[in-house]
């Protein structure tokens, strides 16, 4: 897409406190930006910093079976800094849809993991993490947070800050799955769980803890620090293969049972691998995510007034072809925006919309056109100040990732 295109929608009255505002006028812009990766670069992944500036983190190949975890930072209105390398070797397991991720704690140590083969299963892979106190410049020497020693999946990995010290991580973890087939390859299926540990700027890792013993095991899942509580939000797995979205929550220091996200009654014998996502602002929340219950697909949006605890009814946000792979984030108080992948005539867009929790959408903004194919991977954003910076691979040649930045002004009327 060359230039810019521009999306200007009136906006309903949104409540404060018994008040009301007046309608707001937002106008979003699209412009594309250089992103440092280099040909043949994937796996994209979006992060803010303390400072306000946006990481973008990435893979790319080095030789064969050799691969390079890079990253690049990008301030507010700027260019993306020169990418530096995180870490780097052989036997890493590289997939579109389970990808490194990088996460910063409020005092600006940074932390990011990657993952690494563990056996000669296909589906046999660990999870390593590594963090740097001076910016990236150093890092330290990778830790893994699951002890079980299984050659197993561990993967689909969410960095949210358990405190100022600490960094929590929830992934997908099948060390109940050993000497069982992957789920959805015949013979005995295999049962993943949901797990969290803290690893801290030293290294040493906490408690861990199994949040959900049956979850969905090729969907990525999303955490979020909201007001007074930790928001987790992945793909669940009923005993009758149900495989809607579910909620964890923790709250003073103890995690909640799991709760149903939405009802949407997906009843697939096999994982979709198109996992949920969550944002936060204060006590507001808002996860999205993919569903073809019913032979329908839709990616959905649904609001929280209370940190995750409830959640209103799901808004339908896609233009009715939708493939998923989906992001969300915050753009103002109460107004949400989600991406997701839209099938055309034509192909395949990465799309955004806004959408307000009185369920009010803005119209369909194209970010870039894309492709069906896995290996255009997930697109991801993440938002700063008045900007969200959009990351996916473009999968022409040579393939690469590429990045976008939405901006947006607001006026009364």
């Amino acid at each position: 897409m060359n230039g810019a295109r521009f999306l200007g929608a009136l906006l309903a009255l949104v409540a404060c406190d018994g008040c009301t505002r007046e309608p707001i006028e937002v106008r979003l812009r699209v412009s594309q930006i250089e992103a440092p990766a280099a040909a043949g670069s994937g796996e994209p992944n979006l992060a803010v910093a303390p400072d306000g500036r946006v990481l973008l983190s990435w893979i790319e190949p080095a030789g064969e079976n050799q691969h390079i975890l890079r990253y690049a930072a990008r301030p507010k209105g700027g260019e993306w800094s020169k990418p530096e390398t995180i870490a780097s070797g052989s036997g890493w397991f590289v997939n579109w849809a389970d990808f490194p991720s990088l996460a910063a704690l409020p005092d600006g140590t940074l932390f990011a993991h990657w993952l690494a083969k563990s056996g000669a299963g296909t589906y046999a892979y660990d999870v390593r993490v590594t963090s740097s106190r001076d910016g990236g410049k150093t890092w330290s020497e990778p830790v893994t947070p699951h002890r079980d020693g299984t050659q197993t999946e561990h993967g689909f990995v969410s960095m949210i800050p358990a405190n100022g010290q600490a960094m929590g991580l929830v992934w997908l973890d099948g060390r109940n799955t050993a000497g069982k087939t992957h789920e959805g390859h015949g013979g005995v299926q295999a049962e993943m769980a949901l797990v969290h540990a803290t690893v801290d700027r030293e290294g040493q890792l906490g408690a861990e803890i199994t949040l959900d013993g049956r979850v969905c095991d090729c969907c990525q899942t999303d955490a979020v620090v909201a007001e007074g509580a930790t928001v987790v939000v992945y793909r669940d797995r009923s005993e009758k293969e149900v495989r809607d979205m579910s909620v964890v929550r923790l709250v003073d220091g103890k995690w909640s049972e799991p709760r149903p996200l939405a009802r949407d009654g997906w009843e697939i014998n096999g994982c979709p691998v198109n996992g949920p996502a969550v944002a936060a602002a204060g006590r507001q929340v808002a996860a999205a995510w993919f569903t073809a219950a019913n032979e329908k697909s839709r990616v959905s949006v649904a609001f929280s007034q209370d940190s995750g605890a409830t959640f209103g009814p799901p808004i339908v946000v896609d233009d009715g072809r939708p493939l998923g792979r989906v992001d969300v984030a915050f753009i103002g108080e109460g107004l949400g925006l989600v991406s997701w992948l839209e099938q055309t005539a034509k192909g395949t867009e990465l799309r955004v919309r806004r959408v307000s929790p009185d369920g009010t959408r803005g119209e369909a903004l194209t970010v870039a056109d894309s492709s069906a194919a896995r290996s255009s991977g997930f697109p991801r954003m993440a938002v700063s100040g008045t900007e969200a910076v959009v990351a996916w691979r473009d999968v022409s040649e040579p393939p690469k990732v590429r990045t976008a930045v939405l901006t947006w002004t607001a006026a009364s009327h």
